[in-house]
C-alpha cells in the first residue's frame, strides 16, 4: 500500500499585511502536505500508525485512494463518505481522522474539523501536521486557543520556520507582543529571508521608536522581495521618522505598488508641503484625483498648498468645492472666512465666520478672526462684542487690549480707550515697537481730554 499523504492547510497561509498580522480572507488548502511550508511531504511520525496503514485490507486502501482523488479535485464533499467508511472499520486510524479533518476545514465546517484533528492527535500525539492545521483553524477566531497546538507543532518540527511564524501570529493576536517578537527572532535565525519575520520585527521597532533598527529590517526585507508593500511602507515610515530626505522617494516607491492608499499619499503630500515642494505636492494630488471628482480630504490638502503658495483665489475656489461636499464643516467655513479676511473682502469673511461660529461656537480662532474682520471693516462696536466673548474664555493678551483700545478710541469712548491703552503698555515687553509708540501718544492725548473733563 502507498504511504498515506497528509494535507497541511498551512501551505497557503497568506502573508503578513503591514503590521497588523492579519490573515486576509478565508484559509486556503493544499492538496498535498505543506510543500511550501514544510518542505517535502511527510507521513505521521508514529510507527504504529504506519504499521496500521500497511495492514489495512485492500477495500479500505481503495477507499483512501478514492478520498484522495476527490481531495485532489477539490471535491471535498465527495471525500467524506469514503473516509467515514474507513473510520467505521478502523476508528483508531489517525491518518483517516486527519484527512477527514482536512476535508471539513476546506468545507468551513470548523467544529467538525476541530474534533477530527483532536482525535488524530489523541491517536498519534506526534502527528505534527495535525497540531499545525488545528492551530491554523483556530488562528482567525480564537488565536489564544491556537497557541498550544502551534507550540506543539514547533516542538515537533524544530527545524521548520513556518510553524514558528504561525505561533508568532497567534501570540501577537493574543496581545503577547514580546512573545511574538521572540518567536519571529527565532524564525529569522532559522530563515534569514523570512519576509513575515523581517516585516513584523521592523514594525515592532517603529512602534518602539527605533526607526534606525526598523530601517535595517525593512531594507533586508526588500532585498528578499523588492516590491513587498509592507516593507516598502515600513521603510518609508522609518525614513520619515528620521527626517531623512529619501522619505518622499520611499513613499513614492510604496505608492507605485499600492496606488490606492489614500492615507499614505496624504502623508506624502504633507511631507512635500513641509519641505515647501508645492508643485510636487500638487502633482501627487493630481495623480490621486485623476479621472474622478476629488474627495474632501484631497480638497483640504489642495487648499493648504494653494494657501502656502499665496494663491488665495485658487484656494477660495477649492474651499468652495470642499464646502459643497461638507456644508456643515466648521473648519472649512472658518478657513474660507480667513481667506476672505486676507483679501479684505469683509462682508464675505463675516458671513463665513458667522457660519463657522454657528457650527462651533466655542472655537476662539473663529471669534478672533471675526473680531479682526469687524475692526478692519469699521464695525467697532461689533468688534468689541466679539472681544468680550473671547475674554470669557481666556484673558486678553497685549494684542487684544490694543485692538480693544483702538475700537474704544474710534468710538470716542475716552476712559475705556485710555484704560485699554494702559493695559496694553503694561503687557508689552517690547517698548520700542510702533504699537507702543502709538499707544503712548494716544495715552497722552486721552489724558489731556480726561483732565479737561474734570
Amino acid at each position: 500500500m502507498k504511504s498515506p499523504r497528509l494535507q497541511s492547510v498551512a501551505a497557503s497561509l497568506p502573508r503578513l499585511a503591514f503590521c497588523s498580522l492579519a490573515v486576509v480572507g478565508t484559509l486556503y488548502f493544499a492538496p498535498h502536505l505543506g510543500n511550501q511550508l514544510l518542505g517535502r511531504a511527510q507521513s505521521p511520525s508514529s510507527s504504529a500508525t504506519q504499521s496500521k496503514s500497511q495492514k489495512l485490507a485492500n477495500p479500505l486502501n481503495d477507499l483512501l485512494d478514492e478520498a484522495q482523488r476527490d481531495i485532489d479535485k477539490n471535491d471535498f464533499e465527495a471525500a467524506i463518505p469514503p473516509l467515514q467508511k474507513v473510520l467505521a472499520e478502523k476508528p483508531e486510524f489517525a491518518y483517516a481522522h486527519f484527512q477527514l479533518a482536512y476535508v471539513y476545514t476546506a468545507l468551513k465546517r470548523t467544529n467538525n474539523a476541530h474534533g477530527e484533528y483532536e482525535r488524530a492527535i489523541a491517536l498519534d500525539p506526534k502527528m505534527a501536521e495535525a497540531y499545525l492545521n488545528l492551530g491554523i483553524l483556530l488562528l482567525d477566531q480564537r488565536p489564544a486557543d491556537a497557541i498550544a497546538p502551534l507550540r506543539k507543532a514547533v516542538e515537533l518540527l524544530p527545524a521548520q520556520s513556518r510553524p514558528r511564524s504561525l505561533l508568532a501570529v497567534a501570540l501577537d493576536r493574543s496581545g503577547d507582543e514580546a512573545g511574538a517578537a521572540e518567536s519571529f527572532e527565532a524564525v529569522s535565525h532559522l530563515d534569514p529571508n523570512d519576509l513575515m519575520a523581517l516585516n513584523y520585527l521592523g514594525w515592532l521597532s517603529l512602534r518602539a521608536n527605533k526607526p534606525t533598527d526598523a530601517e535595517t529590517r525593512f531594507r533586508r526585507a526588500l532585498e528578499v522581495q523588492p516590491t513587498d508593500p509592507s516593507a516598502l511602507e515600513g521603510l518609508a515610515q522609518s525614513l520619515d521618522a528620521q527626517k531623512k530626505p529619501e522619505a518622499p522617494g520611499a513613499y513614492r516607491n510604496y505608492l507605485s505598488v499600492q496606488p490606492d492608499d489614500s492615507a499614505v499619499r496624504a502623508r506624502l503630500v504633507h511631507l512635500l508641503l513641509d519641505q515647501q515642494q508645492y508643485d510636487m505636492a500638487l502633482a501627487e494630488l493630481d495623480r490621486a484625483d485623476a479621472g474622478q471628482p476629488p474627495p474632501l480630504d484631497s480638497l483640504r490638502l489642495r487648499a493648504d498648498i494653494q494657501i502656502a503658495q499665496n494663491h488665495l483665489d485658487d484656494a477660495i475656489a477649492t474651499l468652495r468645492k470642499a464646502i459643497a461636499l461638507a456644508t456643515n464643516d466648521a473648519q472649512l467655513h472658518g478657513g474660507l472666512g480667513r481667506l476672505f479676511l486676507q483679501k479684505r473682502d469683509f462682508p464675505a469673511a463675516e458671513k463665513e465666520l458667522n457660519v463657522a461660529i454657528q457650527l462651533d461656537q466655542n472655537n476662539l480662532v473663529y471669534w478672533k478672526d471675526l473680531s479682526s474682520t469687524f475692526y478692519l471693516a469699521g464695525k467697532y462696536q461689533s468688534a468689541l462684542a466679539a472681544l468680550d466673548v473671547i475674554a470669557k474664555s481666556e484673558s486678553p493678551g497685549a494684542g487684544g487690549w490694543f485692538i480693544r483700545a483702538l475700537c474704544y478710541d474710534k468710538l470716542n469712548q475716552v476712559q475705556p480707550a485710555f484704560d485699554a491703552y494702559q493695559k496694553f503698555l503694561e503687557l508689552t515687553p517690547d517698548k520700542k515697537s510702533d504699537q507702543v509708540w502709538q499707544a503712548q501718544q494716544r495715552t497722552k492725548v486721552l489724558r489731556r481730554i480726561l483732565d479737561q473733563k474734570r
